[in-house]
């Protein structure tokens, strides 16, 4: 599958919350990339690291966190930059903003993430205030 038709899959299964075929899209070995000074911070080094982040953050949210395609996906290659808004509440703050996620793709999976967010201070204190 092309990177920018799996990318394309992987913002569908999300919008759709169907987290089995969303994770499916993944290597075993994915390499996820979390930006900031805040407790989801870092590198998480396989599917099981992500998950754990994932369910972390849904579960300090309560499960409102929302992350949708703001724009067309841009290839380079195996490299995908998709434009997206995102924002999530957690009872005591709400948090908005543009990022860009940059996703390497290998052997029809994804095997590299990098977040970027449009205010890193502001997801770090909203990450870090509950």
């Amino acid at each position: 599958m092309e990177p920018k038709k799996l990318i394309e899959s992987y913002f569908d299964f999300l919008s759709k919350g169907d987290i089995l075929q969303l994770f499916r899209l993944f290597s075993p070995n994915v390499k996820w990339h979390q930006p900031g000074r805040n407790k989801f911070s870092g590198t998480k080094n396989n599917l099981q690291e992500l998950s754990a982040m994932l369910e972390a953050m849904m579960r300090d949210t309560a499960g409102c966190i929302l992350i949708k395609r703001n724009g067309s996906l841009m290839v380079n290659g195996n490299t995908v930059a998709a434009p997206l808004v995102f924002s999530a509440r957690n009872g005591k703050k709400n948090m908005g903003m543009l990022g860009t996620d940059l996703f390497r793709v290998e052997d029809d999976k994804i095997v590299e993430v990098w977040l970027f967010s449009e205010d890193q201070e502001m997801e770090d204190d909203f990450w870090n205030s509950k």
